[in-house]
């Protein structure tokens, strides 16, 4: 059970808020920001003099990709026959480029045609200029809306997302009708990988979460609370770390993001930034470990040409995530030294404090404070202690543990995802309908004595019998609780970004803005330069739709060209409040309880210099040392290059 108690609580009057200056807010932002375009400008020159010519290898690559871009739009094909000769077996063909070539082919050309999400296909010239402005203008005017949602009606991001989907379907028609573009095949740019994965994932915690009081999430929330500011940063930090790798960040952080809002409110703690970004920031670094740690990794996962393991991917991200883990967490200490070690007379003593044992009176006074209210409570009669395992606990962790060996095991990741939140869902309604206390129905007088029941006649007079009362449903009490939102919201995503991945408008400005790097993305000292147009991409854009864009600009991708792509695009989100969907999260939460400064304003002097730092050392890192292959097997570059 968690214990709280006031942070003034120290003997003390409360200290006069020292007033930041705008040099140590915003310095090491500015600092930040002018070191990573200094950096890019000596690598690559001012005007990019220094970006190295194409290799072989890169022209190898072209050739090898037109050659197979041609010969899958080349071949015919009859998708009836295909459906009924295929059926559900058509991920059993074999991918391997071992194998004799026609059966690559006939992989490649039926997911391309049947399933539309491995293979883009260039219709940008089909378009007129009207075309492709009017759909950049709906594009982006919902872009406007999916950022600031509030502008207009109150209608949120699900709502504005889906509409803007079907604004897009039924224009793009409007379009083809008039001769402005061509038609626009809907039903393919629905990637329905990722939306399994979410909703399995959003399944298993839900279970996870609502099974019991006392239960496993219950028993990590309790682990978070401390009576020393520091430790509680550091515990939230752990945990949202830990917990968006194993499963996804979005979910921890909706679920967690309350238990951290109700221990700032409960310690009534002078400021609650730092907690607020121990939670958000650290769970999109964690996220970044795994590729089912946040929706843009799933969505790679789907969209890369070559396949990628969920093994395969955690040992590629491993040192750059942890990195960028010990990078925020030493920034974290630093720049809010003052909240989280009350009484410390600087960065020294804050090191003594925290490896060597030692306490001000402030932080003394706070624990003795925290302690004597534990003892209080655990004192009290009606305390119900909740630190045992039950069986229902147990089951939890088995089942965790299973879908984690699943995950790692290779198998399919949405199918291990849904057969957990399904098998949690089955265990919580056996023990609600054999093991749970019945709902007490009965009603009681002002003494407390029961009231008989009442007695229902027909228009006849005749007393009609009570009916046996139905049992509750999981459709109607946990399942509700899944985020279809969130499903929508990626829905109407995916249909937007489709629609104006079409017009060839994204590709030619990513083109132009990686200049030289262009086709030689994460070659050398291009590679920084890359990171960087994919964090504002990211931040402009979101995330997911980046990925999705770039899919379409570059399908034929190497494994550990989308290992960067990954990593940035998830690092990415802690430069602006915006850039992640954990962020909003955080501040929605903390505004439902009346606290605010979880904004923009403060997240931008933390978040600017952690992200770059964070980015550009998992880069370095990644390109250094990483074991995923730089050339598409599939495609055939590695043997064109032995």
């Amino acid at each position: 059970m968690m214990i709280y108690d006031e942070e003034s609580t120290t003997g003390k009057a409360a200290a006069p808020v020292k007033q930041t200056s705008s040099l140590r807010k915003w310095g090491p932002a500015m600092f930040a920001v002018f070191g990573v375009l200094a950096l890019n400008a000596a690598l690559l020159g001012p005007t990019g003099s220094k970006v190295p010519a194409l290799t072989e290898r890169h022209l190898t690559s072209q050739r090898l990709a037109e050659e197979r871009t041609a010969a899958v739009l080349a071949m015919d094909f009859d998708e009836e026959s295909d459906r009924k000769v295929m059926g559900r077996n058509l991920n059993k063909l074999d991918r391997s480029l071992a194998a004799d070539e026609d059966n690559v082919m006939e992989y490649t050309r039926r997911r391309h045609r049947m399933l539309g999400d491995y293979t883009h296909v260039d219709v940008s010239g089909e378009f007129t200029q009207f075309g492709k402005l009017s759909t950049t203008v709906i594009y982006f005017a919902y872009w406007v809306f999916l950022m600031f949602p509030n502008w207009f009606l109150p209608i949120g991001r699900p709502g504005i997302a889906l509409g803007g989907g079907l604004t897009m379907v039924v224009y793009r028609f409007i379009l083809l009708s008039t001769g402005h573009g061509p038609v626009f095949d809907a039903e393919k740019v629905i990637i329905m990988e990722p939306l399994f994965l979410l909703f399995g994932l959003m399944l298993t915690t839900i279970y996870l979460e609502k099974m019991e009081r006392g239960g496993l999430f219950d028993k990590l929330r309790d682990s978070l609370d401390d009576g020393c500011r520091w430790k509680r940063s550091a515990k939230i930090m752990i945990m949202s770390t830990l917990g968006s790798a194993a499963v996804m960040n979005d979910s921890i952080v909706l679920i967690f993001s309350a238990v951290v809002v109700d221990l700032n409110v409960r310690h009534k703690v002078d400021n609650s930034m730092p907690y607020m970004l121990s939670l958000a920031t650290t769970a999109n670094i964690g996220s970044a470990l795994t590729l089912t740690g946040n929706p843009q990794n799933i969505l790679i996962v789907s969209l890369a040409y070559d396949d990628i393991g969920w093994v395969e991917f955690a040992t590629n991200m491993l040192l750059p995530v942890l990195s960028a883990s010990i990078i925020n967490s030493c920034m974290m200490f630093v720049y809010y030294s003052a909240e989280l070690f009350p009484g410390s007379s600087g960065h020294f003593e804050n090191l003594g404090i925290m490896f060597a044992g030692k306490k001000t009176p402030e932080m003394i006074a706070e624990e003795n404070a925290y302690l004597a209210k534990l003892a209080a409570v655990k004192d009290d009669s009606q305390f119900e202690d909740t630190s045992g395992w039950t069986i229902w606990s147990k089951l939890q962790i088995v089942v965790c543990l299973l879908f984690l060996i699943c995950f790692a095991s290779g198998l399919d990741v949405c199918v291990t995802s849904i057969t957990a939140g399904a098998v949690l869902m089955v265990i919580a309604a056996y023990k609600r309908q054999h093991y749970d206390p019945k709902p007490d129905n009965i009603e009681y007088d002002a003494d407390g004595n029961p009231l008989p029941a009442k007695k229902v006649y027909d228009t006849n007079g005749n007393e009609i019998e009570p009916e046996e009362e139905e049992l509750v449903t999981e459709s109607e009490t946990t399942l509700t609780e899944v985020d279809y939102g969130l499903l929508m919201l990626f829905i109407g995503q995916f249909l937007l970004i489709g629609s104006f991945d079409d017009t060839g408008v994204p590709q030619s400005f990513f083109n132009a803005s990686m200049g030289g790097c262009a086709d030689q993305m994460v070659e050398g000292a291009c590679v920084y330069w890359f990171v960087m147009i994919i964090t504002i991409l990211s931040n402009i854009a979101s995330n997911v739709p980046v990925v999705q864009m770039l899919a379409a600009t570059f399908p034929y991708a190497s494994p550990y060209e989308w290992l960067q792509v990954s990593y940035s695009a998830t690092i990415a989100g802690n430069l602006t409040m915006l850039g992640s969907a954990a962020n909003m999260i955080v501040a929605f939460q903390a505004a439902k309880v009346g606290d605010r400064t979880f904004t923009s304003e403060r997240h931008a002097p933390f978040g600017i210099p952690s992200c770059l730092l964070c980015l550009y050392t998992g880069t370095f890192i990644l390109a250094s040392v990483h074991f995923s292959p730089e050339c598409s097997v599939r495609l055939g570059e590695c043997n064109a290059q032995q």
